[in-house]
């Protein structure tokens, strides 16, 4: 119980500053679609997008290769200072050879925003090498409160910049860069970074094997970012980049579940990797993967039956069309959660290589299903694609994990859970407020009850939190 304690913990605190910044973003999704043109809003989102896959092939995403090091460098200063010394100095050189790459290729962008993936994507590697050498000092709360920074200033200066100045994509890109800038210098200065690099303890094998960790995850993330990212790329080739604004207003429904299962995959991937190797792995495992599903298959469905009464207000009707979208991408998004919780199995054992090969599977399902479809049902191919390819790597992945983790299901409760599902996306489509306010009604019911042991197991620690004081 203890590690569930802890657990829930390092989860909470990590949750502080994301889950404010997130809230925040989500609710100025009214002011974005209102204010943006449905091509600015589309041309952001695939500038961001190429950002997302530029930033592992840079970095042959040492980061998390940090990380993981770090944390089996506990109470070793000088390795700590290797670490972080050989990490920082290897991301400059990268950093140094992609501006020169991209000086030569520049003349053939024709694109006037064709900087900002310069800009942001230097100042994304370093804010994500920082937050990673955070996590692998085990101090989330810096890594918290640098998140958070970064997101707080991102969102105050997007408003400033978009209602005050009418800068449009360009004020977006401006703030994403100077949100980034910000969180790298507090962290920097917080955990005084300074104090662990020096060129004396650069060191070439212990660099090796760090690359050696992190190499095969840059397939890996690839493939995450065909997944998640090539539906945009398709999706404004073939349909045009207005139809990508619409598709991308209908991700940010799940996206809020992704940024949240990022906080919680954070902390459950540095708990996976302190008790793979315990005695009692197999119940532990099977409880946390229990409460995931619960939990966040419960806030899915929930977005879902609410979605027919909030939709109006947060999207603009110019992106109307993004309605229909959302309940696929919400299950898409929920096979995610599981195929990231799975995913931590991997990384606690070391497994890169099998990482990389579950999400190329995925990768390659995805865009045959994209490209196979999208002619025929238009926008519907892409978030199919996705929530088939995230399905795919999930049943994979929870076959193949046994080998080294049996993790057991409740399945009485998945059959539930799903017809629940299926009840609440047919009324989705049919849009009879009384019938979906019905079906809301009962959704709150049975996650309340699927939930229940849940929400007592948090009561009894908060009480004996407030009872120590």
């Amino acid at each position: 119980m203890n590690k569930e304690k802890q657990l829930l913990k390092n989860t909470a605190i990590i949750s502080i500053g994301k889950i404010c910044t997130q809230v925040i973003t989500f609710f100025l999704l009214p002011l974005y679609t209102a204010v943006l043109s449905t091509e600015e809003y589309g041309i952001v989102d695939i500038l961001n997008t190429l950002v997302s896959l530029l930033i592992p092939i840079v970095t042959l995403q040492v980061e998390q290769a940090t990380f993981r090091f770090l944390l089996d460098a506990q109470k070793q200063e000088n390795e700590q200072k290797r670490i972080i010394t050989s990490v920082v100095f290897f991301s400059i050189l990268q950093i140094i050879v992609y501006i020169m790459v991209f000086a030569i290729v520049s003349p053939w962008i024709h694109n006037t925003y064709k900087y900002f993936l310069v800009a942001n994507l230097v100042v994304t590697v370093f804010s994500s090498i920082f937050l990673q050498i955070s996590r692998g000092l085990r101090d989330n709360v810096t890594y918290t409160i640098g998140s958070f920074l970064s997101g707080f200033f991102t969102v105050i200066l997007n408003v400033i910049l978009i209602v005050a100045f009418h800068m449009g994509a360009y004020g977006i890109l401006i703030a994403t860069f100077i949100g980034n800038l910000i969180c790298v210098i507090y962290i920097i200065f917080k955990k005084k970074v300074y104090q662990y690099i020096k060129f004396s303890y650069f060191d070439k094998n212990l660099l090796k094997k760090m690359l050696k960790y992190s190499v095969p995850l840059v397939p890996n993330m690839i493939s995450w970012w065909v997944v998640n990212a090539s539906d945009r790329t398709i999706v404004t080739a073939i349909l045009g980049v207005a139809t990508n604004g619409i598709y991308s207003a209908a991700n940010k429904f799940s996206g809020v579940f992704f940024a949240l299962n990022g906080i919680f995959n954070i902390t459950w991937t540095e708990s996976a990797v302190l008790n793979i190797e315990e005695k009692d792995k197999d119940s532990y495992f099977s409880r946390i993967f229990s409460v995931t599903i619960r939990v966040f298959g419960s806030l899915c469905l929930g977005v879902i039956a609410l979605m027919p009464f909030v939709f109006p207000i947060l999207i603009n009707e110019k992106f109307g069309d993004a309605y229909y979208q959302i309940p696929i991408l919400m299950v898409g998004i929920m096979f995610n959660i599981l195929v990231s919780f799975l995913g931590s199995i991997y990384v606690a054992k070391k497994l890169t290589k099998e990482i990389s090969k579950t999400s190329i599977l995925a990768a390659i399902i995805n865009i045959v299903v994209n490209l196979l479809l999208i002619q025929y049902i238009g926008l519907y191919a892409a978030s199919l694609s996705t929530a088939i390819a995230y399905f795919s790597m999930f049943f994979y992945r929870y076959i193949d994990s046994k080998k080294y983790v049996k993790i057991k299901i409740n399945s009485t409760f998945v059959l539930s859970l799903i017809a629940v599902y299926a009840i609440t996306i047919f009324t989705y489509y049919i849009r009879n407020l009384l019938l979906s306010g019905i079906i809301a009604l009962g959704v709150i019911f049975y996650t309340m009850y699927i939930n229940r042991n849940n929400a007592k197991f948090i009561i009894d620690i908060v009480k004996k939190k407030i009872l120590k004081k």
